[in-house]
């Protein structure tokens, strides 16, 4: 790119007396180079050098942050202007308060879309061909973000919000209408309530395809259980990932405020469909051995899912900075992770214990410092 730099440099240093008529430009944006090739342009448009530019802009990935839109212009400065974007990514960005994002681009190219932080009420994805990626963390209202029209290649949907106690929660199975082709969901509730209603049977459409569902952000004194009525929807699932949220640092705050967890209010399905299930691997992260409920969970899915092969209880691997600050922590509410051969083998017993055709299924403890196998 310098060295092109360069060229364009010595063909646009001509004399006044020479004139280009028009000029055709393919930029392909990389580091700072393109910023260094409009300059030059632009000075040779200046001094009268150059009279027309033609210029298409091959960006493939794009980030924005922290920008407002004026209303109808998010489409056509994304879709119209970089017809060759695969990988968008918008950090703080929306058209207004309550605005909703329509993209209807049939000739797009884009692959994967992510939104972060955005005051959109809504994003109504009419149509993206090739879309293969959908990722939204944190939306600010209590309606359900997203509408689907033709996405045939959405492959993966990431949604991750922190619910205020007031969010009536919403219809996932209305919010994935139109989306048939996920083989891989996961919702992360970081600790909050949770924002979808309970549903079970009605998920099945939207479910069909799936192979992974990730739940994650459950506070740790949450039952688990109504987490089954998801994996009823989805027989063809074969990983099955929780997540058990406990942040100290957050627990304070919630105390000081008031904030108190409330249990979900699903009830426990009549597992109609548990000789249809697929599910080969159960993943708990954070698992709580002194918590009833974490035991009754993995016992209950232990028990009713016939192809189930492999359990992994995981610690969490990945450290807070904001609990690591409040100095010494008190022990989590459902007692340390089992670290010891001795604890583990003992859990591992206890999970299998008068369970029917449990045997054959391993029992993985991976701790911080060690994987062991039962």
């Amino acid at each position: 790119m310098a060295s092109l730099t360069r060229a364009a440099r010595s063909f646009l240093r001509i004399k006044r007396s020479s004139r280009v008529s028009r000029m055709s430009l393919e930029i392909y944006l990389v580091g700072n180079y393109s910023h260094d090739i409009g300059q030059l342009v632009r000075d040779a448009i200046d001094n009268g050098m150059v009279k027309g530019v033609d210029q298409g802009l091959q960006v493939q990935r794009l980030q924005l942050y922290n920008l407002r839109f004026a209303e109808g212009d998010i489409h056509n400065v994304i879709f119209d202007c970089c017809k060759q974007l695969q990988h968008l990514s918008l950090d703080h960005c929306d058209a207004g308060d309550c605005s909703v994002w329509q993209i209807d681009a049939p000739n797009s190219s884009l692959r994967v879309l992510e939104v972060r932080y955005s005051y959109l009420k809504r994003l109504k994805v009419l149509c993206l061909p090739k879309l293969e990626r959908l990722s939204w963390q944190a939306w600010m209202h209590c309606e359900a973000p997203l509408h689907f029209g033709s996405v045939p290649s959405l492959k993966e949907l990431f949604l991750l919000c922190g619910a205020h106690l007031d969010h009536s929660g919403f219809s996932l199975s209305q919010l994935l209408d139109g989306a048939t082709e996920i083989d891989t969901l996961t919702l992360n509730f970081q600790g909050e309530k949770l924002w979808i209603q309970p549903e079970s049977r009605q998920l099945r459409a939207a479910f069909s395809k799936l192979r992974k569902l990730s739940i994650r952000g459950i506070y740790v004194e949450l039952d688990l259980l109504w987490t089954i009525n998801l994996l009823e929807a989805a027989p063809t699932v074969e990983i099955f990932d929780i997540e058990v949220f406990e942040h100290p640092c957050l627990v304070l705050h919630w105390e000081h405020v008031g904030i108190e967890r409330v249990q979900p209010s699903w009830k426990m399905p009549g597992f109609t469909n548990c000789n249809k299930w697929q599910l080969r691997e159960l993943h708990v992260t954070n698992f709580s051995p002194l918590m009833e409920l974490h035991m009754l969970f993995v016992r209950e899915v232990m028990d009713r899912a016939p192809n189930l092969k492999t359990v992994i209880l995981k610690e969490d691997e990945e450290p807070c900075k904001d609990c690591e600050a409040i100095g010494p922590l008190p022990n989590p509410v459902g007692g340390l992770f089992p670290r010891t051969k001795n604890e583990q083998e003992t859990l591992a017993q206890q999970l299998r214990d008068n369970m029917v055709g449990s045997s054959s299924v391993k029992i993985i403890f991976k701790s911080i410092t060690s994987t062991v196998v039962f």
